[in-house]
């Protein structure tokens, strides 16, 4: 199996540490006027999300992780299970809400492809895409002298609820951030 040394590691590097994948989010390469130069590094754990920091030596090695991506489509919520299919070899999957995770899952609509990495077989990660257009299924009526730069909350088809301008009404499609959960524009 292939390992990543202190010189190896830069932002992305995915690394395995104790049978966990995490993924550099930033490192600092450290040259003390006495010791031996080391790398100050933030990982994130691809499995339940959290960062830690950890400093790595000269003669540290990491293994490199067996990942795997797919492209899979969201099909529904039956309840217990988030149920994925796979596009290209039509095999389904289950993942529970705390797999896919709350963030993701408002932005979800049945049909929508998703990005889903796998460790050592195991479904980890549930990525949508970054922006992706909605329809507007709730949203409180205008009222005269409602400013250009105000805002106002609504409901997305995928249930959703983000800060709209006030000139986006009822049965609109707009493209959001799926981020940052932000308005982006009217979709054309």
């Amino acid at each position: 199996m292939a390992t990543i040394g202190m010189g190896d590691i830069k932002k992305g590097v995915r690394l395995e540490i104790d049978g966990n994948p995490y993924k550099v989010t930033e490192f600092q390469h450290v040259k003390p006027g006495k010791g031996a130069a080391f790398v100050r590094i933030k990982i994130k754990n691809l499995k339940s999300g959290k960062v830690i920091e950890k400093t790595v030596h000269a003669g540290d090695k990491f293994e490199v992780p067996e990942l795997e991506q797919k492209t899979m489509q969201y099909l529904y919520d039956d309840g217990e299970f988030l149920q994925f299919m796979d596009t290209t070899t039509f095999e389904q999957i289950g993942l529970t809400h705390d797999q896919v995770g709350k963030e993701t899952f408002d932005f979800m609509v049945d049909g929508m492809e998703a990005e889903i990495l796998f460790h050592n077989g195991q479904a980890i990660s549930v990525e949508i895409p970054n922006t992706y257009v909605y329809e507007v299924v709730e949203t409180p009526p205008n009222f005269k002298g409602d400013s250009q730069g105000g805002k106002k909350p609504a409901t997305l088809n995928s249930g959703a609820v983000i800060q709209i301008p006030f000139h986006v009404l009822e049965g609109e499609k707009i493209k959001v951030n799926t981020v940052e959960g932000e308005y982006l524009e009217k979709a054309k």
